[in-house]
């Protein structure tokens, strides 16, 4: 064992209360249990195989208000080992749920047998007839194929909120629509063909010409069924007729019967069934969608109205004006948006009944455009808004930031509302559909329920088409909350069928909530067909039980789950998984959900559980030492949950006194370490990567693999011992080269200045000349200590960078210019609550700007382009990320490159400092898909705006050669050498 191995036990938590009535069970601790566990890994081999206790609790919730534990989670990599898994089910007599983002709302995506992840493996897409269709895997992400197809001016139509994060699999598999989708654009008309995995192992690609005689030869029975209900439906005028009207608003409910009436052959019906089928009849390996135009131009209004009535009656106005989207927020959703960023802080102030619409018109060129302002206008005119608040416009816009804002505080419905929900709540999410004229009528009556059922009244939702969506939070451990919550749901859903005759569910697919409500919509004869139709296609019933279809009228109060109050940074987390596409390390051991779910489930189990023993076993490596802590996730939440800062914390946590003392020493002695480091990396390079590999990696078994970085290939050798002369007289600014730019040079291969003397070199030329202080030697942004939780070492040098910073830019006078991303967001934000009273207010006449923002914004303008490059592919940095700097980065690049690529796969890189050196396989997994993008094709230069970065980017891309994007501004600015006075020029 390692010297300074830590003990998992500092991070056991004290629950606060009596154990909760849905933990794990003590005998679970083992992880998945024999034969099952031996069985699936002599099948799909071990790395395939997740039976540890702390992956299945990982995977056992998702963004629903259930939780379900799988005794076994397979991570599929192709259509073999679905098969291999329905074959095992199919003769073991098990059963299977499908899980890709964990984004559905209802529990499609648990399971309490074996679970399929097919997220890893399953993302990808291939952009067809100029953009006209798209092919595109399960596991892809809504925003990662409109990323593709935007090129080309075409867009997929389903557009659901949960678009960063869900995944195409489930969108289909849900008939997910979203803003603007309605009952003509979603996954039902716009998906062209299908390739999917029948229960029984027979693949069918519903395009494929002989798709029917394959299928036919080998599901003859399910063939024959599916022509005998579609001949019994098409023989029931009644049930046709109603089928229809069904359809005409949207609706999720149970399986898409218009299936058997639009469908000729049972290869189209199929194709039509899976749509919303929420992996109950087979697998979506592939899909191909018909694309929609983009529509580049639009205009937006954010519309407030006295009343929720005043609102309603305004939404066919909109529509006939040809709005592409009219959303619909009440007064608490304006109020419980203030939490997301970006949001005016005076709707806090709004008063309770104001109610809000997001009017958006989408065009193709200016005419178009003009029209519709035109039309928008008129309507406006005849409408009568309020403006309760200083911020309140009522103006549309075209202004694409202000209507970015507009649309983040609308899709954050959910999380924003349900983040302020009380401590310990359960939060479940509805949505439903009625007949559009009876829009305000429903808004009036589901807030009227909400109250007298003790709920906190909140509405939102699509309301061109009739679409709303609300909200309940309760206790699950509390059988009180629990039969109220029952009791909202027996009223609520007699109430949407017989009083409104509409959907109980319009969007978000039947799932666990409303599967006991099906045949309260859908009559007996419609649900009885409905589960032949499962009979037809799973006749062993292997795919996911109880989600859709399931006759106990109690089922959706089985399995909610509790929800334990844990560390403050955390506790607003509704599991809603918007973070984890962001996450580097999702593909290698845990997300930011994930963490917090286990943490959770360690608070519900009892003092001395075995069960959360086994989960502190696990905890150390999977959530905190391969959290790459760039916290990318709070970007991605709508609540701003920093799980991120939570690992830095638990890390400080597992420090000794001695190693905090050590750390703090270190800052203290920091000139002396720099050198030494400096001094390290040059004999490295002199004795070879082999020779220091060897030494690095006896020297992290010895003392702990979380301390001793271990040396990797193609680490650039040292920097120059002194950095550029300059002069404070005449600066423009004051130049900060980072730490990391004093100890590290080059890549391998480079010819050409240094990164600080181009920045002072090409500084000069634009007549904005940079000084260097002569003191910066032993002096750090801090973030060394900070993302290693070394709080005693991180107060000591914030507070001595600051103190200088502060005298170097005369108080303030001077900006500061940093060179490196991550320290750049060090130095402006994250020293601040480590530094004194004292040194915060020096910190605040501080001006730090990131090198590439004094390049784009201060130098470019000023400076002539002398040559450039062919092509630059760009790496932007997590900390651009959080210091809104990319455009500028983009802006350097485009200057020095005549083709500028950002790879649609780009992300965190991991290295996060040294952390790609301490877990090297972290940066592997994060940069897998972007450096697979780099390596496909030849690029001029590769760009970023970090060293560190550039350096975890070629160790992933196998030495490309990432510098600074100021090294190529510097080479395009160069001037050219003149010839001696006299000399022939062809001398």
């Amino acid at each position: 064992m390692p010297l300074l191995e830590p003990n998992p036990q500092t991070l056991r938590p004290t629950a606060p209360g009596s154990p909760a009535h849905d933990r794990v069970a003590g005998h679970l601790a083992s992880g998945t249990p024999e034969p099952l566990r031996g069985d699936l890994t002599a099948l799909l081999g071990p790395d395939k195989v997740l039976h540890k206790i702390s992956d299945l609790v990982r995977y056992a919730s998702d963004a629903s208000p259930y939780r379900f534990v799988p005794q076994v989670v397979v991570v599929a990599e192709d259509l073999d080992d679905i098969s291999a898994v329905f074959s095992y089910a199919h003769g073991k007599g098990r059963n299977v749920v499908f899980r890709a983002a964990g984004t559905s709302l209802n529990g499609q995506a648990q399971g309490e047998d074996i679970l399929v992840d097919v997220r890893r493996h399953w993302s990808g897409i291939q952009v067809l007839d100029n953009g006209a269709r798209a092919r595109i895997r399960p596991g892809t992400t809504v925003l990662r194929a409109n990323t593709a197809l935007a090129r080309y001016g075409r867009l997929l139509g389903p557009d659901p909120a949960s678009a960063l994060a869900c995944t195409l699999g489930g969108v289909v598999a849900n008939n997910a629509s979203g803003m603007t989708a309605g009952t003509t654009r979603n996954s039902y008309r716009t998906l062209a063909s299908v390739t999917l995995v029948l229960p029984s192992g027979t693949v069918v690609d519903t395009a494929e010409p002989d798709a029917d005689a394959e299928l036919a030869h080998a599901e003859p029975a399910l063939c024959a069924g599916l022509l005998a209900l579609k001949a019994e439906i098409e023989a029931d005028a009644e049930l046709v007729a109603r089928i229809r009207a069904k359809y005409r608003i949207k609706n999720t409910n149970g399986y898409r019967l218009d299936a058997f009436l639009d469908g000729a052959t049972p290869v189209q019906i199929l194709r039509g069934l899976m749509v919303g089928s929420e992996g109950t009849l087979g697998f979506l390996a592939e899909t191909v969608f018909d694309t929609l135009p983009l529509d580049r131009r639009t205009s937006s209004a954010l519309l407030f109205f006295p009343t929720l009535s005043a609102a309603a009656a305004a939404v066919p106005r909109f529509n006939e004006a040809g709005a592409r989207a009219v959303e619909l927020m009440d007064g608490n959703t304006l109020r419980a948006s203030v939490s997301v960023a970006g949001v005016p802080a005076d709707w806090a102030a709004l008063p309770k009944e104001t109610t809000a619409l997001l009017v958006e018109f989408r065009a193709p060129d200016e005419a178009a455009q003009e029209a519709y302002e035109r039309a928008a206008a008129q309507v406006l005119a005849e409408l009568e808004p309020v403006a309760p608040v200083a911020s309140v416009t009522n103006a549309f816009t075209r202004d694409p930031a202000v209507i970015g804002g507009y649309w983040k505080a609308r899709k954050a419905f959910v999380a924003a509302v349900g983040g302020t929900r009380p401590s310990g709540t359960t939060l479940i999410t509805e949505d439903f559909a009625v007949p559009p004229d009876r829009l305000a009528d429903a808004c009036t009556a589901l807030l009227e329920l909400q109250v007298r059922h003790g709920f906190d009244a909140a509405v939102a939702g699509h309301a061109a088409h009739g679409n709303l969506h609300f909200l309940l939070a309760f206790d699950a451990a509390k059988p009180a909350d629990v039969a109220r919550y029952a009791a909202f749901m027996d009223e609520f859903c007699r109430l949407t069928v017989r009083r409104f005759d509409g959907s109980l569910k319009a969007e978000h697919a039947t799932g666990r909530n409303i599967a006991p409500f099906l045949e309260l919509e859908w009559g007996p004869r419609a649900t009885e067909l409905m589960w032949r139709i499962k009979q037809i296609v799973d006749p062993h019933g292997i795919l996911a039980p109880r989600i859709l279809l399931d006759r106990d009228p109690q089922a959706h109060l089985r399995g909610l789950k509790t929800i334990p109050e844990t560390e403050a940074v955390a506790d607003p987390c509704i599991e809603c998984g918007f973070c984890e596409p962001a996450c580097p390390s999702g593909d290698l051991t845990t997300t930011p959900r994930q963490r917090i779910v286990l943490r959770r489930e360690m608070l519900r189990q009892p003092p001395g559980s075995p069960v959360t023993t086994e989960l502190l076993d696990s905890y150390g490596y999977d959530a905190v030492d391969t959290c790459a802590g760039d916290s990318l996730c709070r970007l991605s939440c709508p609540v701003g949950i920093d799980t991120g800062a939570l690992m830095k914390d638990f890390r400080h946590r597992r420090h000794s006194p001695r190693e905090e003392w050590a750390a703090a020493q270190t800052a203290r002695q920091f000139k002396a370490v720099e050198k030494a480091a400096r001094l390290a990396v040059a004999a490295a390079d002199r004795i070879g990567d082999r020779l220091t590999a060897s030494l690095t990696r006896a020297a992290r078994r010895a003392v702990r693999p979380d301390l001793v970085p271990e040396w990797l290939p193609r680490i650039p050798g040292a920097a120059a011992r002194t950095l550029p002369a300059t002069r404070r007289a005449g600066a423009a600014a004051v130049y900060y080269p980072a730490c990391v730019n004093r100890i590290f040079g080059e890549p391998a291969g480079y010819r050409g200045p240094s990164l600080p003397e181009a920045v002072v070199a090409v500084s000069q030329r634009a007549g904005r000349p940079v000084w260097i202080p002569s003191d910066v030697a032993g002096t750090c942004c801090a973030t060394i200590w900070h993302s290693k939780g070394y709080e005693r070492g991180n107060v000591v040098m914030a507070n001595r960078i600051v103190e200088a910073a502060w005298g170097w830019t005369a108080g303030g006078t001077l900006p500061l210019v940093v060179d490196a991303s991550s320290c750049t967001l060090g130095l402006a934000r994250e020293v601040v609550p480590y530094l004194t009273p004292d040194n915060r207010a020096l910190h605040a006449e501080l001006t730090v700007v990131d090198s590439v923002v004094w390049a784009a914004e201060e130098l470019l303008p000023r400076l002539e382009i002398l040559r450039t490059v062919g092509s630059a592919v760009l790496h932007p940095t997590c900390s651009m990320q959080h210091l809104g700097d990319e455009a500028q980065l983009r802006r350097v690049a485009e200057a020095c490159a005549r083709e500028v690529v950002v790879p649609d796969d780009t992300g965190c890189c991991a290295f996060a400092g040294d952390r790609g050196m301490l877990h090297r396989q972290l940066t592997e997994s994060a940069t897998a898909k972007e450096a697979a993008e780099v390596t496909s094709r030849h690029f001029d230069a590769h760009l970023s705006a970090n060293r560190m970065c550039e350096i975890g980017l070629d160790h992933a891309t196998e030495g490309r050669g990432y510098y600074s994007a100021l090294l190529a501004l510097e080479r395009a600015t160069r001037p050219v050498p003149q010839p001696p006075s006299g000399a022939h020029l062809n001398a």
